[in-house]
């Protein structure tokens, strides 16, 4: 059973999140066994800024996780997140000897699509297959087998800063984990909550979380955008605690239970007394006037998403529209906020297909640790769909234990 465990540490701006996940050979859905959540306060917008206090939130999360799965964890898929995230769509091309292309030559197109220009600080986080060419003959999911004299890829290339991603490394392996593979975090809350069809409409998924918000963008059912944005819920947390001229601690408990994305449907007369979160506070503030410090937050955050969707021509151009995930996609009224300012349909994401402890689970700031560890099983399952959407690294081992 060990060997078909994998492990997914989401590690976010205020809490760590580590799931165990296990699956049958003739299982179609994932099991989950273990699930452990623990306080972080060593990231900074998805940076590591205490390595000590990150460690000591990952190994509390490992335990609590380690503790319900009632097995050992070792190594682990983990997110990565933060401003320092770019990415790009970049083209490889080679020629085909033999005039039929094998398994060798989609690993040599792909190796030739990393041949970005990069700074000497940033490496090649994913480097993801969108679609393959052969002989000008665009839109091939699976070249293999066919006849052709030249062989291109449309990849999408995820790259990160060098310092922050050792700093992060470090901070996992001395916490006792080795690491799998690093996963650009909303990309693997994608893998959690959409569907096929959903992809092959167009969606992009938003993942909200307390330092960052990263947004994944599909069309035709390939990845087009990924963005991460150095803004999140704990914003809406620092608005509230200077507009009330009150603690962090305050500001935070009357977000979560007071808190709404629109001030419409609100009345000056609904009041909170926030001497009920602390016993030295004597405000009485109109809850109206806390939805409109949270509002205009969240339309600063939204505008940010829809500049990113200009970018690659998807504002208000997706069809499948947008599945809110993380911790700040629980905030009352976001759905229909998202609708009103991005034009698009509008949903939570919730994981989907899972088996064991799922009612632990239906959260959608538990979407990216899912995402991780499906990720892991796909990527170690060998299964035909493995080009789809293979991480940096993983898919040149599985190309070359398939032909083995």
């Amino acid at each position: 059973m060990r060997e078909k465990i994998t492990i997914g540490i989401d590690v976010g701006s205020s809490e760590v999140v580590a799931i165990v996940g296990h699956r049958g050979e003739d299982e179609i859905h994932p099991n989950i066994i273990g699930v452990g959540v623990q306080e972080n306060s060593g990231l900074r917008k998805g940076i590591v800024t205490d390595v000590e206090e990150t460690m000591a939130a990952v190994m509390g999360a490992l335990d609590k996780a380690e503790r319900m799965a009632g097995v050992p964890i070792e190594g682990a898929y983990v997110s990565i997140n933060g401003e320092h995230i770019q990415s790009t769509n970049n083209k490889g091309l080679i020629s085909i000897a033999h005039h039929e292309i094998s398994g060798d030559d989609m690993m040599r197109v792909i190796e030739s699509a990393q041949t970005v220009a990069l700074p000497a600080n940033r490496e090649i986080i994913h480097v993801i297959p969108r679609t393959f060419i052969v002989d000008g003959q665009d839109g091939i999911k699976d070249p293999i087998g066919m006849a052709g004299t030249r062989l291109e890829v449309d990849a999408h290339v995820i790259t990160g800063s060098t310092p922050f991603i050792k700093n992060l490394q470090k901070t996992i392996e001395q916490g006792g984990v080795s690491i799998s593979n690093f996963v650009l975090a909303p990309l693997a809350a994608s893998k959690a909550v959409l569907s096929k069809k959903q992809k092959e409409l167009g969606v992009v998924v938003i993942d909200i979380g307390a330092g960052t918000t990263g947004l994944v963008v599909f069309d035709e059912g390939d990845i087009c955008h990924s963005a991460v944005l150095p803004i999140g819920s704990g914003h809406l947390t620092s608005d509230i605690a200077i507009g009330l001229r009150t603690s962090l601690d305050v500001a935070e408990k009357v977000k979560i239970e007071y808190g709404m994305a629109s001030s419409l449907m609100l009345s000056d007369k609904d009041v909170v007394d926030l001497s009920r979160f602390d016993k030295s506070e004597d405000q009485q503030i109109s809850r109206r006037y806390i939805a409109e410090i949270i509002e205009a937050r969240l339309m600063e955050i939204f505008m940010m998403v829809k500049t990113e969707l200009r970018k690659v021509g998807k504002d208000g151009m997706l069809p499948a529209g947008v599945v809110l995930v993380g911790g700040g996609a629980k905030l009352p009224g976001i759905i229909d906020f998202a609708k009103d300012n991005l034009g698009l349909p509008a949903q939570i994401g919730f994981p989907i297909e899972l088996r064991g402890v799922v009612d632990k689970l239906d959260d959608p700031r538990f979407v990216t640790a899912i995402g991780l560890v499906l990720w892991g099983m796909e990527e170690n399952s060998g299964m035909s769909s493995f080009m789809r959407e293979p991480s940096f690294g993983g898919v040149f081992a599985r190309l070359r234990n398939w032909f083995k």
